[in-house]
């Protein structure tokens, strides 16, 4: 019997259980028809393991550009070629596609791709002045933000030769020669401003500030060249002390012109008190060393005034016990001080009563390493002899 045809069914009236019955008979053969399609593997589209990771090389998909050794989507190289191909793209369309990737980087904030979009549309050689003006601008604000204010400048000044009229361009310019503390070409650029725009708030508080900057520094100077002069002449009379008192050097050879170097103290303890006058620029101050050879010890006095006499060091040096004198044997009245002559390599005792300056006037003695180096042993003593005695080189001919 031939099944019913199309118009039969809707002209005849279905019960429900017949309507199932012939839904259910549909069913069926839409799956015995799916079942006896040739199956075959889908290979044209992406793994499903691998989904993800082929979305994001899809230029339409892509969130970030591609990395050196990323593989590149055919597609993507197409639109590229498309967009930055000489051949496919005038000068001008080059530099403007430069512009719109700079102008991109901009606004999120990748100023160092920025600068190098805008240079690249700069070598596109395009030769019309308001898009060179344009890429000049926007690479001067790149740099500025990257603040290269000297390169941010430069640019900005080109950009005003191609379009003299380009306010953000001077205005930029402004802002760079005040951060070079260029005061005089910030003045110049901002009454520029000014003289096109009365009303341009920013350009009249940089002025202002610009001449306030310029006082503040021209102000330091001033007083920078005045300590340096106070400094320099401090010296000189140093030298000319030193001189008057016919202060000899170890380490210095006669008519060797004395500089600060020269002077400063070789001893860790003492390298930031270098000889110097005090305030009435009368009297020497001398850093001091004073070593116990006993106990391979060493003392020091930053500040020791000429005028004191060895005795009064060795109060102050005594005032409290020595820490490593256990028998006694160290105190003013219990010591003698010598000092060694390096050059020919022998030792003097010094006398107690004398004032520094006066021992520094003896023949015999020689600052040595930018210090006075003074050594103290117990009176009569058997170090006292050893160190009288011992061998000595004569360092210096």
């Amino acid at each position: 019997m031939a099944p019913p045809t199309e118009e039969e069914v809707k002209q005849k009236q279905w019960s429900e259980q017949e309507r199932l019955e012939l839904a259910a008979k549909l069913d069926a053969e839409l799956d015995d028809f799916i079942n006896s399609l040739e199956r075959k593997r889908y290979e044209e589209g992406w793994p499903e393991d691998r989904w993800q990771e082929e979305m994001d090389k899809h230029p339409f998909f892509m969130k970030r550009e591609p990395q050196p050794g990323d593989e590149i989507h055919p597609m993507f190289e197409g639109l590229q070629k498309l967009k930055y191909d000489p051949e496919e793209n005038t000068c001008e369309e080059l530099a403007l596609n430069y512009k719109e990737d700079g102008n991109f980087y901009m606004k999120h904030k990748k100023f160092r791709m920025a600068v190098y979009s805008f240079t690249e549309g700069l070598k596109a050689k395009c030769e019309k002045p308001e898009v060179l003006s344009v890429l000049y601008n926007n690479r001067s604000a790149a740099q500025f933000f990257l603040k290269n204010y000297r390169s941010s400048l430069a640019d900005a000044q080109k950009a005003l030769e191609y379009n003299p009229e380009y306010a953000k361009a001077r205005w930029r310019a402004a802002q760079c020669a005040y951060e070079l503390e260029r005061f005089d070409l910030c003045t110049e650029l901002c009454e520029e401003i000014i003289e096109r725009d009365p009303n341009n708030q920013d350009a009249q508080n940089l002025l202002k500030k610009n001449k306030t900057k310029k006082q503040d520094i021209e102000r330091n100077k001033r007083k920078e060249m005045a300590l340096e002069k106070k400094k320099l002449q401090r010296f000189h009379n140093l030298l000319r002390a030193l001189d008057e008192r016919k202060i000899k050097f170890d380490d210095i050879k006669p008519g060797r012109p004395i500089n600060e170097e020269l002077l400063r103290p070789k001893f860790l303890p003492l390298e930031d008190y270098p000889v110097h006058l005090d305030e009435d620029n009368t009297t020497l101050v001398w850093p001091a060393a004073f070593q116990y050879p006993e106990f391979m010890y060493s003392d020091y006095q930053q500040q020791l005034s000429e005028e004191a006499t060895m005795l009064d060091v060795l109060d102050a040096l005594f005032a409290e016990p020595l820490p490593l004198d256990k028998t006694g044997s160290y105190g003013a009245d219990k010591v003698n001080v010598y000092y060694e002559n390096r050059k020919v390599g022998c030792v003097h005792k010094v006398k107690l009563e004398k004032t520094i300056k006066e021992i520094l006037q003896e023949k015999g003695f020689f600052v040595t390493g930018g210090s006075l180096l003074f050594y103290i042993v117990p009176k009569d003593s058997h170090t006292e002899k050893i160190f009288v005695n011992e061998e000595r080189r004569c360092l210096f001919k």
